[in-house]
């Protein structure tokens, strides 16, 4: 797991243990069984590398309310 997370530094991902946990953030560093991942109010939260059941890539569309002239 830590191989493919490392693939991911400097994304954004969401990483979901079970079914009602998810946490997203962009992933800042990888090692010693930890993940880091930076949050949107540049908080780091630190996961368990062994407790990730399913782990995607952030793919935004930064769609805007109202009209576009």
């Amino acid at each position: 797991m830590e191989e493919l997370l490392k693939k991911f530094v400097g994304k954004q991902i969401d990483v979901a243990f079970g079914v009602t946990s998810v946490i997203r953030g962009e992933v800042t560093d990888v090692r010693d069984g930890l993940v880091f991942l930076r949050d949107e109010e540049q908080r780091t939260v630190f996961v368990a590398s062994d407790k990730i059941s399913v782990v995607w890539e952030v793919k935004e569309s930064h769609s805007r309310p109202g009209f576009v002239v």
